[in-house]
C-alpha cells in the first residue's frame, strides 16, 4: 500500500499525531510519501526520523500509483487536496487536526483505529458529486472542479447584482440578491445551509441553487436532477464581479457566460466503520437536537 500524507499549516499541537502516522504505517510495511509543501514544514520541526519521498503535483501523484491520499487538517485542507488529485479518483481519508471536521471526520485519538481499518479494508468509498465550471472567458484554468459549491457575488459596493439563470437552456429567473451558490449535496450542509438551503443527503443525484439575501420573498432554494446544465449570466451597477469555486476565487465581468454542470470524475471519500453522513450530520451539526429525544 501507498499513501501520500497532505497538510498545509502543521502546529506544535499535532506533531505527536503526525509522529504516530508516521511510526505505525511504517510498522504496517505502508510505503509513506509527503506533499512537498508538508514535507518542508516536518523538516522544520525535526519530525522525519527516515527517508520519505515528496510528492510535487498531480503527475507525479498518478505516476507513483498512489492507493491514498491521508489529509491532516480540517475540511479545508480536504478541498484543497481535491486539486492535487483531480480527476484520478484517489480515494481521501482526513485526519480532523481542525474544529469542526465534517468531511475529515477521523478524530486525533482515532488515528490508530484509522490505520488498521485501512491496512485491513474496513472501510467503504463514497463517492462524491462534484461540479465544472466552464466560460466563453477563461476562468478558473484546470482547476475548474469543486466538491462544495460554485457562488457569485457582488463585490465594489452595496447595490444587488441581477443574476440571469438556465436550466437546460430554458430561463429560470432573474435572481436580484447579494449573490448566488450552485452546490453539490456535500456542499449543501455548508455556504448553503447558512443561507437556508436544505440538507441534501450524498448521491441523491442533485444541485441546490440558493440565493444570497435576495431582494424577493418569494425567491427560495430550489433543488434539480445533476444531470441538467445550468447557465448564468450577470448584470449590475459595476462590471466587477467575485466568483468562488470551493477555495478558489476569481474577479469576472459582465461578459462572461458561465456553465455549471455534473463533473465526469468523482470525489472518493473514505469512509470508516460506524461513520454515516446521519451519524456526521447528528453529532457535527447536532441536526434535530432535542432534548425530548433520548
Amino acid at each position: 500500500m501507498r499513501v501520500l500524507l497532505y497538510g498545509q499549516r502543521i502546529e506544535v499541537e499535532d506533531i505527536e499525531i503526525i509522529s504516530r502516522l508516521l511510526h505505525d504505517f511504517s510498522a504496517k510495511a505502508v510505503k509513506v510519501y509527503i506533499d512537498v509543501k508538508l514535507y518542508s514544514q516536518l523538516l522544520e520541526k525535526n519530525i522525519l526520523v527516515a527517508q520519505y519521498e515528496v510528492i510535487h503535483d498531480h503527475k507525479e501523484l498518478v505516476k507513483e500509483k498512489i492507493d491514498f491520499v491521508i489529509t491532516l487538517g480540517g475540511d479545508g485542507t480536504i478541498l484543497h487536496a481535491a486539486t492535487l488529485v483531480k480527476n484520478a479518483e484517489i480515494p481521501i481519508l482526513g485526519i480532523n487536526l481542525g474544529r469542526l471536521g465534517f468531511l475529515a471526520s477521523t478524530e486525533k485519538h482515532k488515528v490508530g483505529e484509522a490505520i488498521d481499518a485501512l491496512v485491513n479494508g474496513h472501510y467503504i468509498i463514497d463517492g462524491r458529486t462534484m461540479i465544472e465550471v466552464t466560460s466563453n472567458l477563461s476562468i478558473f484554468g484546470e482547476n475548474n472542479f469543486a466538491l462544495n459549491d460554485f457562488t457569485v457575488h457582488k463585490r465594489d459596493n452595496s447595490a444587488m447584482i441581477t443574476v440571469h439563470c438556465y436550466i437546460n437552456g430554458e430561463y429560470l429567473n432573474a435572481i436580484w440578491a447579494d449573490g448566488l451558490i450552485i452546490s453539490t449535496p456535500t456542499g449543501s450542509t455548508g455556504y448553503s445551509l447558512s443561507c437556508g438551503g436544505p440538507i441534501v443527503f450524498p448521491g441523491s443525484g442533485n444541485f441546490i441553487i440558493t440565493p444570497i439575501a435576495p431582494h424577493n420573498l418569494t425567491m427560495r432554494p430550489i433543488v434539480f436532477s445533476d444531470e441538467k446544465e445550468i447557465t448564468l449570466t450577470l448584470e449590475g451597477r459595476t462590471d466587477s464581479f467575485l466568483c468562488t469555486l470551493d477555495s478558489r476565487h476569481e474577479i469576472i465581468s459582465a461578459e462572461h457566460r458561465i456553465t455549471v454542470k455534473k463533473c465526469r470524475s468523482k470525489f472518493c471519500l473514505v469512509q470508516l466503520e460506524g461513520n454515516s453522513f446521519i451519524h456526521t450530520v447528528s453529532e457535527k451539526l447536532l441536526w434535530g437536537l432535542d432534548k425530548r429525544n433520548k
